[in-house]
C-alpha cells in the first residue's frame, strides 16, 4: 500500500500509528540564544525575553526551545548589536537608542524627544513606514527588530534637588538615554552620562551623578534610586513611549522553517501584549508606595518643557542637515504624528480629561 491509500484509508491516527507523522513533527531540534541589556531583577524588561521564550517552546513542542541571557552573561549590556553583526548571538532584546553612537537614526526604534506614544509608535511601525525604515538600517548590522514591549510614557527622572527652571539643569550630572535626547539635554547644559541601570545607584549615593532617569515608578522603585534622590518628576518629554525591540539575526532566521518563522513573530507578539499589559498595572501601585514612603513628586514647569523642546528641534534640525537617512526617517515620524495627534485630540485626550473630573 503507498502512503497515499494508506493516508486515505487508515486517517491520522492510522499514520501516527504506523510512524508517518506529518512533516512539523520531524522537524530537527532548534536552539538560540538571547542576550537583554537587564539584569535578571528588572522581570519587566528581562521578562519579555522570558515569555518570549517561554511561548516559543509552547507554540513548537519543545522542538524551538530559546535560552535567555541578562546583561554580561554572553554580551555586555549594550553590546547587542555588535554580537548579531558578527553572528555571536541569535537574537537580542534591547533599547534601539543605546546605539547612537554607530547611527543617530537608531533613536527612532525606540523614544525620541516629543516623539510617539505606545500606540502611536506601534501603528507607525505596523501600518506606517516604521518598520520598513528601522529595518532598512538594521540591515546594516545583519537583523531585523520586532517590538518586544513598550514601557508607556516614562517618568522625568530622580532628582538630589529640586528644578525649579531651566537654570538648574546646567552642570546637572545626570544617567539618561543617549542619542537625541541626550544631546538635546546637553544643550541645557546637562552633563549626560549613559550607564545600566544597575550602575546607578551607587553612583547618586556617592554624589558622582545628581539625577537619573531608567523608566517609571515600578522599574525605578525595585532599583532603589528613591533611597539616595528624594524628588522625582513627571513631564518628561523624552519618551512618550519607549518601545523596546527585539532584534533578530537575519542570517540565522532564514534557516528557520516557515512553522517556526512564524513562531518567532507570534512570540513577540504574545510578550509584547504581556509586557506592555504588566507596566500598566505595575506603575500605579508602585508610584502610590513610592509617594507614601516620602518622595516628592513633582512636575517639570512649562518653561523647562519648552526650553527641551527648542533644544531637541536644533538636535533634529543639525542631524537632518548632515545625514539624509535621519532627516527621511524624521520626516516621516512628525508626518504620521501630526495625523495621530489631531485623532488624539477628540478621542483619548477628551475621555481621559473628562473622565478625570470624575468621582469613579
Amino acid at each position: 500500500m503507498d502512503r497515499r491509500s494508506l493516508i486515505k484509508n487508515a486517517g491520522i491516527a492510522g499514520v501516527l500509528a504506523a510512524g508517518m507523522a506529518p512533516a512539523v513533527h520531524a522537524q530537527a531540534a532548534v536552539r538560540w540564544r538571547l542576550a537583554t541589556s537587564f539584569p535578571k531583577a528588572l522581570e519587566t524588561l528581562h521578562g519579555a525575553a522570558v515569555k518570549f521564550s517561554e511561548t516559543v517552546k509552547a507554540l513548537s513542542g519543545g522542538k524551538f526551545e530559546v535560552s535567555v541571557h541578562a546583561a554580561g552573561e554572553l554580551v555586555p549590556a549594550f553590546g547587542i548589536v555588535d554580537a548579531l553583526a558578527d553572528d555571536s548571538i541569535e537574537m537580542g532584546e534591547t533599547a534601539a537608542y543605546y546605539y547612537t553612537g554607530k547611527d543617530p537614526a537608531f533613536a527612532f526604534g525606540c523614544a525620541v524627544p516629543f516623539g510617539f506614544t505606545p500606540q502611536q509608535i506601534q501603528a507607525w511601525k505596523l501600518y506606517g513606514n516604521g518598520h520598513k525604515l528601522m529595518d532598512e538600517l538594521y540591515g546594516k548590522y545583519n537583523f531585523f527588530g520586532l517590538s518586544a514591549l513598550n514601557t508607556g510614557t516614562q517618568m522625568g527622572g530622580w532628582y538630589r534637588k529640586e528644578m525649579k527652571s531651566v537654570a538648574d539643569f546646567k552642570g546637572l550630572k545626570m544617567r539618561l538615554g543617549g542619542g537625541v535626547f541626550g544631546e538635546s539635554m546637553a544643550k541645557l547644559g546637562v552633563v549626560a552620562q549613559n550607564m545600566p541601570g544597575g550602575d546607578v545607584y551607587q553612583a547618586l549615593e556617592k554624589g558622582t551623578l545628581d539625577a537619573a532617569e531608567f523608566v517609571g515608578p515600578y522599574d525605578d522603585e525595585k532599583l532603589g534610586w528613591n533611597k539616595v534622590a528624594k524628588y522625582y518628576y513627571y513631564g518628561a518629554w523624552w519618551e512618550g513611549g519607549a518601545d523596546l525591540e527585539f532584534f533578530i539575526n537575519k542570517k540565522a532566521f532564514a534557516k528557520l522553517s516557515p512553522e517556526n518563522q512564524a513562531i518567532v513573530h507570534a512570540a513577540a507578539s504574545v510578550a509584547y501584549t504581556d509586557g506592555t499589559s504588566k507596566y500598566l498595572m505595575l506603575n500605579p501601585i508602585a508610584l502610590k508606595k513610592l509617594v507614601a514612603g516620602g518622595t516628592q513628586l513633582k512636575r517639570f514647569d512649562k518653561a523647562i518643557v519648552q526650553a527641551g523642546f527648542k533644544a531637541a528641534q536644533e538636535v533634529y534640525a543639525e542631524h537632518s542637515a548632515k545625514d539624509a537617512f535621519f532627516k527621511k526617517v524624521f520626516q516621516d515620524m512628525r508626518t504620521f504624528q501630526r495625523d495621530q495627534i489631531l485623532w488624539n485630540r477628540i478621542s483619548e485626550l477628551a475621555y481621559t480629561q473628562d473622565i478625570a473630573g470624575l468621582k469613579l
